[in-house]
């Protein structure tokens, strides 16, 4: 079996870490990739938004999969130019990946689908996509609204107000085959730059698995995650890959904030390391017609912990071509360094911008797993780095 990986991020090095301990040990190939990425595959560097070229590189070289890992590539229609082919593609349709390229038709699903979520309204369209805002008070908040509808400082899109929920954050994978939804370990991610939740959003500062006290995958997967598939089923468009909910753990019971089309990052950098089945033989059979009956997910007793190194000025700013030392040393003792911003200057490995390296570490409780990733986290180097010193330390007093 030949896989075919399309990104160049952590998440996808996660991917392909998992997909090289399959008993049925496929070759890899991945596009764009990164340096890391390298090491474990072939990579071939070239865009991802030209699904006709990638098609035909895959039919080339005889791909037996196809595993698409950003938001882009699905939402521009990556699974839909391998349709009129044999290769099964892991990842939703354009039409489906909507779940998350629109926030406003997410909404509306929700709602028709009796999912749990925050009321929310509409107000107006403008000019492209706009991230999210999380004001502190109404005052942010009207400041932020008068950035996006009265200066037009950004792009065509919708601008959606919505009620504000309060609890503890967690997320949720599901494997979707267009029928049934599949749910995976719980994970909690930490999105604030700083210590303690404070300061501006982030990609993802690190994460851990499995979450104590945390609601049961399979009631939230039928509470969250089978409606919507049911109702994209009867819109004509139904939903296959990885359906991520991200949700919050309210007063009244969990609530989702949003969905995503693909895998977490840096979440999944935390699960698939526990993934005890073979993630190939998965992936492969929610893209086929076959699907997932009968499939069944075992997971391993250890904890997980992933330490986000981010370069410095991130998120405001991001700094580049800052040399990077001591993977191999945080490596040799057993945990998982997967790359993300990076790129090769002649010989050296150095930053590029933004999220820069995952460091994972199991262990068989929380405190070890947490204490194995730091410990590995502090081996590597660069100028500027920057990490959380309190991933997982609420689960460590939580099980205490």
């Amino acid at each position: 079996m030949k896989v075919l990986v399309i990104g160049g991020g952590g998440r996808e090095h996660a991917i392909i870490r998992a997909l090289k301990r399959s008993p049925q040990h496929p070759e890899i190939v991945c596009i764009p990739g990164n340096p890391g990425i390298a090491q474990d595959a072939e990579v071939i560097d070239m865009p991802v938004d030209d699904p006709a070229a990638i098609v035909e590189i895959a039919l080339a070289r005889g791909v037996g999969l196809v595993v698409v890992g950003p938001e882009a590539p699905l939402v521009a229609g990556m699974v839909d130019a391998f349709a009129g082919t044999a290769i099964p593609a892991f990842g939703p349709t354009s039409a489906a990946a909507q779940l998350e390229g629109s926030k406003a038709f997410s909404k509306e699903v929700m709602n028709a689908a009796g999912v749990p979520t925050g009321a929310y309204r509409e107000v107006a369209s403008v000019d492209g996509g706009l991230g999210v805002v999380i004001p502190k008070d109404e005052s942010e908040a009207r400041t932020a609204l008068e950035t996006m509808l009265v200066q037009r400082k950004f792009g065509d899109g919708k601008v959606i107000v919505e009620e504000f929920l309060d609890g503890e954050e967690l997320s949720l994978f599901a494997l979707c085959d267009g029928v049934r939804a599949i749910p995976m370990t719980p994970a909690q991610d930490y999105k604030r730059i700083f210590d303690g939740d404070q300061g501006p959003n982030t990609g993802g500062m690190g994460a851990y698995s499995p979450v104590p006290g945390a609601p049961d995958p399979d009631e939230l997967c039928a509470l969250v995650h089978q409606p919507i598939l049911d109702e994209m089923v009867c819109r004509g468009t139904p939903f296959s890959g990885l359906l991520y909910a991200g949700l919050m753990l309210t007063s009244n019971g969990p609530k989702v904030i949003e969905y995503n089309c693909r895998f977490g990052d840096p979440e999944t950098q935390a699960v698939l390391p526990r993934l005890e089945s073979d993630l190939l033989d998965l992936l492969l059979k929610a893209s086929t017609s076959g699907g997932l009956d009968g499939a069944t997910l075992e997971w391993s007793d250890d904890w997980a912990v992933t330490i986000v190194l981010a370069s410095a000025g991130y998120p405001e700013t991001s700094s580049s071509g800052d040399v990077i030392t001591g993977i191999a040393d945080a490596e040799s003792g057993g945990a998982e360094v997967t790359q993300a911003g990076t790129a090769m200057d002649g010989d050296d490995l150095v930053t590029a911008g933004g999220r820069v390296l995952n460091v994972t570490a199991l262990g068989s409780g929380p405190n070890g797993a947490r204490d194995a990733a730091y410990a590995a986290a502090d081996q590597i180097d660069f100028p500027g780095k920057q990490r959380r010193t309190d991933i997982a330390q609420r689960a460590v007093e939580r099980v205490a």
